[in-house]
């Protein structure tokens, strides 16, 4: 890997032209971006294309996605730009069901379980945060061709499209600038490859009509051509074909066959505009290392996987939303920067299990030879036979990293349900607002003492007693609309939840003494010490 340097800068050196230097506007660069900004944090973003990308990559998010997307102050618009999936099955050659997954409109986190959408839509909202925040500053045209780390900043050097080179600095930088990742490449990251990987026809179409699909998303595990059929929201649809074993790829790649083969599923030029045909190999892989010095990874720049479980966009988001708030601290100087490792950790166990079972579904998927998928077809349909139709799985948790792990449901990401304040009735996330939150109840919402009532409140967080749904809160409280908290707090016999602002939650405790430990135990995580009380014995 490449040295970093040991120089300092001398105190008379000038501030540098950001906080954070983030490469690449993708979603998950930008979303990195109004993250940053909407703490205060000056962001430069520095994008190679000259103008916004109008082809779809990612056609949907899960309901956690949703929420974090909302996160960065889109929330009112995702609707207009998303449409919910109803499902997602998997069907034999002769249409048997092998997997049914029925999505909830209203899922555990606020929005509906799968959001379909056409992925410029959802970059020209972003793109229209960004502009609406005076900390972000988004400049095209500007390949990156160099960065080197000098003490306490990092230079940056980008190339426009005539040639002209200029030079930035930042006090970090964040690669989001995809597979072919500059930034990666620089750092001479290692790279764990599982060598999965098959060539796939994609085919984008917009319809002239519209048309209703149930259900939304189909996998057809036909060994004769393997076969996707997704919604990409309003007004878009996508086919994908696999490449056959034998089949060449320049025969495969021209619109002639996209036709062809849209054609079998009543998709002709009459119904529908093709928006893009074109191959592409998916990959399973992940950096070893997400951060060398001051410069880290974030996105397809640091993970890539199949795509069957709808995760590559949606781990990508997740990495923006770790990442900033525990940036925020660091610049802050609320924390050291040896909180950035946790982002290592926490993420890239999370993208390794969700890469795994990417490659687990694709190696059920991609079967062309007919003996073998007729012994899969066989084997899935007696596991499920007498079973009707599944709700997704719930949102990963983090297993390792800033957490108090010895309290029930650390890790999780808890639920979202409506609340009201003094202010109005919402879900949490809107009537609360983002950061982190102690949500109390019972003894634990007693006594609080000034100097961890201080230490809380240089992070920003909102400590919440909770109240019935038919109470009336008062300043720092809330009512729980629909039982959500109160049902999830009985469920594992506590009454305090301490959660971080990507919504894992850090900790749980019972009663006043179990929550002091606990709001210590993040303190010493965040590397402040414990209170003086706390060092004497008082926190019990």
């Amino acid at each position: 890997m490449p040295e970093v340097s040991s120089h300092e800068p001398t105190a008379r050196a000038a501030e540098p032209d950001a906080d954070v230097i983030v490469v690449g506007n993708g979603p998950v660069g930008a979303a990195l971006a109004v993250l940053l900004a909407q703490r205060g944090r000056r962001t430069t973003v520095l994008e190679r294309r000259r103008r916004p990308y109008t082809l779809p990559r990612a056609t949907s998010f899960d309901g956690e996605t949703a929420r974090l997307l909302a996160g960065c102050g889109i929330g009112a618009d995702l609707g207009r730009i998303t449409e919910p999936a109803t499902g997602y099955q998997w069907h034999t050659a002769d249409g048997r069901t092998l997997l049914d997954i029925v999505f909830r409109a209203e899922g555990p986190y606020g929005w509906p379980d799968a959001n379909t959408m056409h992925q410029p839509d959802l970059e020209g909202l972003l793109a229209a945060r960004a502009r609406q925040l005076p900390g972000v500053t988004v400049e095209r045209d500007r390949q990156v061709v160099g960065i080197e780390q000098l003490g306490d900043r990092v230079l940056v050097t980008a190339e426009d499209g005539d040639g002209a080179v200029r030079s930035y600095s930042a006090r970090w930088v964040v690669g989001c600038d995809g597979a072919n990742s500059f930034v990666r490449h620089h750092l001479d990251v290692p790279v764990t490859d599982l060598g999965f990987s098959y060539e796939w026809l994609l085919c984008d179409v917009r319809l002239r009509e519209p048309a209703e699909f149930v259900p939304t998303n189909v996998q057809i595990c036909d060994p004769a051509r393997p076969t996707t059929l997704v919604g990409s929201g309003p007004g878009h649809r996508r086919w994908e074909f696999m490449r056959l074993p034998g089949e060449r790829a320049a025969e495969l790649n021209q619109e002639a066959t996209a036709w062809r083969l849209l054609a079998a599923h009543g998709v002709t030029p009459d119904t529908a505009t093709l928006l893009r045909s074109t191959t592409y190999i998916f990959q399973a892989r992940w950096a070893d290392q997400w951060r060398v010095g001051r410069v880290l990874l974030a996105g397809d720049a640091a993970h890539l996987m199949p795509p069957f479980a709808g995760q590559g966009m949606c781990s990508g988001v997740r990495d923006a939303v770790n990442l900033a708030w525990k940036l925020d601290l660091v610049l802050g100087g609320r924390a050291p920067a040896t909180l950035l490792d946790s982002y290592t950790e926490e993420r890239r166990a999370q993208v390794r299990e969700s890469i795994l079972a990417s490659v687990q579904l694709g190696r059920v998927i991609c079967v062309t030879d007919p003996a073998a998928a007729a012994e899969r077809d066989a084997t899935v349909l007696a596991g499920r036979r007498g079973r009707g139709a599944t709700a997704p799985e719930p949102a990963k948790p983090l297993t390792e990293g800033l957490l108090h792990r010895a309290s029930p449901l650390a890790g999780e990401v808890v639920p979202q349900g409506r609340v009201r304040g003094p202010g109005g009735s919402g879900l949490f996330d809107e009537v609360v607002g983002r950061g982190f939150v102690l949500l109390l109840a019972g003894q634990a919402a007693d006594g609080l003492d000034e100097e961890r009532a201080a230490f809380l409140a240089t992070l920003g967080t909102s400590v919440l007693r909770l109240r019935a749904a038919d109470e009336e809160p008062q300043a720092g409280e809330v009512a729980d609309l629909d039982g959500v908290y109160h049902a999830l707090l009985a469920r594992h016999g506590v009454d305090a939840l301490l959660v971080r602002p990507d919504y894992h939650v850090f900790g749980t405790a019972s009663g006043a003494p179990a929550r002091d430990a606990l709001v210590d135990a993040l303190r010493a995580a965040l590397g402040a010490g414990v209170p003086a009380a706390a060092a004497a014995g008082g926190a019990g």
